[in-house]
């Protein structure tokens, strides 16, 4: 599989921030401050990522470099063997103990058997890490990375209060966004991230996938959990426990979001998988009471 890498700088957006886009695969976020520049995520291989240092030129020698790992699904931060020893890269403490666990060198190496394209990719580790909350003062903007989980246990997004501008990354998603899993707690984490993002009241929200920057995609998806639990709320324990729920007029993908005609079929698929994953917590949720 070929991906290229394309700049983008939407005329709406502050001349500060471009958007470094591979593909349909991720979107990352480079930001430019009288300071330093930030980099978030370094996209899915080294290869994609040293295309778009590249592709940015003499942006990212003009001041120091700092990269931010958003997450560590592979799409986010597999490119990070491009930076190492050149910048620090940051992240959430979260991160390290998803690295550390065994299931993470098994994704790449099964990834490598997919497609060949990942056979350079190594699980670089970030350089500093925090909890909570850290922030970066680039003199002219200010880059607030905050902790928004329920996506993954680790997952970082950024808020710039001069321009109101939110870098979602995951936490927000078109057409719908992930769970971590069926755990009804990773449910709940997920909308109280959300909702920490739309009390932002940013101008522009940013997420990784998707290609919008309407802050209306957070409502959005916030509407798509609750209208899940309603629909969840009025069946019974037996059908909850049926088989093939997701697929029962009523409770699948499309009858909760609309999704755009020009949507690839495989992308579809992707985003139905999503959909299972955020029934299965939100059935949890119910049976959970």
């Amino acid at each position: 599989m070929n991906v290229s890498v394309e700049l983008c700088s939407p005329p709406e957006l502050d001349d500060r921030i471009t958007i470094v886009r591979a593909g349909d695969e991720v979107d990352g976020i480079f930001v430019r401050t009288k300071r330093f520049n930030v980099l978030v995520d370094t996209l899915g291989t080294p290869e994609l990522c040293r295309t778009a240092l590249d592709l940015l030129g003499e942006d990212v020698h003009a001041r120091p470099l700092l990269v931010v790992n958003s997450h560590m699904d592979w799409d986010h931060f597999w490119g990070n063997a491009a930076i190492a020893g050149k910048a620090p890269i940051i992240a959430h403490a979260a991160t390290l103990e998803r690295l550390r666990d065994p299931s993470s060198l098994q994704v790449l190496k099964d990834k490598v058997r997919e497609d060949q394209r990942f056979r350079n990719v190594e699980l670089v580790a970030p350089d500093i890490t925090f909890s909570g909350s850290m922030t970066l003062h680039g003199g002219d903007l200010t880059l607030e990375l905050f902790h928004t989980p329920g996506h993954t246990p680790d997952h970082v997004s950024v808020w710039i209060p001069e321009i109101r501008v939110c870098l979602a990354v995951d936490a927000v998603e078109y057409p719908i966004p992930e769970v971590w899993s069926r755990s009804a707690h990773d449910l709940r984490l997920l909308s109280s991230s959300l909702e920490r993002i739309r009390d932002l009241n940013a101008r522009f929200v940013i997420p990784a996938h998707g290609r919008t920057l309407s802050p209306a995609t957070v409502d959005d998806n916030l509407l798509y959990f609750k209208e899940l639990a309603s629909r969840v709320e009025n069946l019974s324990e037996s059908d909850l426990l049926g088989p093939g729920l997701n697929k029962a007029v009523g409770f699948r993908l499309q009858d909760f979001v609309a999704i755009p005609a020009d949507m690839a079929t495989e992308v579809v698929a992707f985003y139905e998988g999503f959909h299972d994953t955020n029934l299965g917590a939100t059935i949890q949720a119910r049976l959970d009471g």
